[in-house]
């Protein structure tokens, strides 16, 4: 299936009874770990949070998404170490999170999501399709904390927005904090949010944001306005914007103040 046949079937609301791995199904040892749960998770947060029946407290079933298997691993660690949760499902990619949510959704309470993820579906993508479907929420874990990251995640839905430096203690209350339906950021993502907050004159948009990525990478305007969809003469507007909030007087100095200032 391509990802976005993927994308179009997920369905939230599949019984699961087994962890998936990145790879495949985790064995006997992840069902045994889920044994103090209860046979099946809803998908949505209060599910997991509901009064215990018969003295058995739920666990916090967690998806997690990221590319690198050391970084996945350590998180499985972190999450299966703690009693009031459980890892459920992992995937390697975006396109591997959609195909396992499709399947196991109504297990999955939180979803712990890599932002970059090489080619393929990304996370920022991943979670706008997941937020467009379901109501799991989605918690970026990242190394990138630049206003460009955290505002398209944002707006894509995400719940969270943490960094993968974070102690394992905030990890676990942020994936206790998603599942009872509160947001969660990292202490330098709302920094980030408060200086756009204090200085709304000068603070970029989402679109000239976007436009400063791809000045980036060396596009020109032309380029630009096919790739956004614009006029040139719509490109050339931005880019006063931009270059007058970051006082620059030209390309190379806006990307580099950019950068500087931690918006790309």
């Amino acid at each position: 299936m391509t990802s976005s046949g993927a994308a179009a079937g997920i369905i939230c609301g599949e019984p699961a009874d087994r962890r998936l791995g990145a790879s495949g199904p985790v064995g006997a040892d992840a069902r045994k770990r889920r044994a103090t749960g209860p046979a099946e998770i809803g998908r949505r947060a209060s599910s997991s949070h509901d009064p215990p029946v018969g003295g058995t407290v739920p666990r916090v079933q967690v998806m997690i998404v990221d590319d690198h298997p050391v970084v996945r691993a350590g998180l499985c660690a972190l999450v299966d170490g703690r009693e009031t949760m459980t890892v459920a499902v992992e995937a390697g990619t975006g396109e591997e999170a959609l195909l396992r949510l499709e399947e196991f959704g109504a297990q999955i309470d939180v979803i712990i999501m890599d932002l970059r993820m090489g080619a393929g579906v990304s996370g920022i993508e991943a979670t706008r399709l997941i937020r467009e479907r379901c109501d799991i929420p989605v918690l970026i874990m990242t190394a990138f904390d630049t206003q460009a990251d955290v505002v398209a995640a944002l707006e894509v839905g995400a719940t969270g927005y943490l960094l993968k430096d974070c102690p394992a203690d905030e990890i676990a209350r942020a994936v206790e904090d998603a599942a009872a339906g509160r947001s969660v950021l990292s202490p330098s993502v709302i920094a980030q949010m408060m200086k756009r907050i204090a200085s709304p004159a000068t603070a970029l948009t989402p679109r000239e944001i976007e436009i400063l990525e791809l000045l980036s990478g060396g596009a020109t305007n032309r380029q630009l306005a096919r790739r956004l969809f614009i006029s040139e003469a719509t490109v050339k507007t931005h880019l006063v914007h931009i270059f007058d909030k970051l006082g620059a007087d030209n390309r190379t100095q806006a990307i580099e103040r950019a950068r500087d200032e931690r918006v790309i």
